[in-house]
């Protein structure tokens, strides 16, 4: 069972990788499925990994967001921490990641690390990181400063994968 876990986590991680293998700084800026996730848009400042923050709790289902008007479609979750506490979780642009990429499901038990923001007077969160169980996360920022994957170079985002 253990095995098939890992077997899976490797699966997903490498399909992810191969996916994502083209994408440069360059393509990412210049390409419509990444509208308004770049370095230095709006939507990208807001991110303060300053102020990071960190939740537990199951992926309810998934949903297709546009953050700001202008934006390509993101990626995002509701975490579902309690019955009377639902957290939007944004994860990436779709371009990067579809919902079935992630290899994260409906109903997982996970921790979300990211940090708070409010958009048009909604409250939230931006994740670096959704972590399920011990052998596998699907990360979508440096912990350290922010910078999103998809606006990695190719051989930075493969360092960063492998070191996962």
């Amino acid at each position: 069972m253990i095995q098939n876990t890992y077997l899976t986590c490797f699966l997903v991680l490498s399909a992810v990788v191969l996916t994502l293998a083209p994408i440069n700084p360059s393509t990412a800026k210049n390409n419509a499925g990444y509208a308004g996730w770049e370095i230095g848009s709006a939507y990208n400042d807001l991110y303060d990994p300053k102020e990071r923050d960190s939740m537990k709790g199951r992926v309810g289902k998934f949903k297709t967001v546009t953050p700001m008007p202008g934006m390509a479609p993101g990626t995002a979750f509701i975490l579902v921490e309690s019955k009377d506490e639902k957290t939007l979780v944004h994860l990436c642009p779709v371009a990067y990641a579809k919902a079935k990429e992630t290899g994260i499901k409906k109903g997982d038990k996970v921790k979300v690390k990211g940090s708070w923001v409010e958009i048009d007077g909604e409250d939230i969160f931006i994740a670096s990181k959704v972590k399920r169980g011990d052998h596998f996360q699907f990360k979508v920022r440096l912990t350290s400063d922010g910078t999103p994957f998809w606006t990695m170079s190719p051989e930075q985002l493969k360092k960063e994968l492998k070191a996962q």
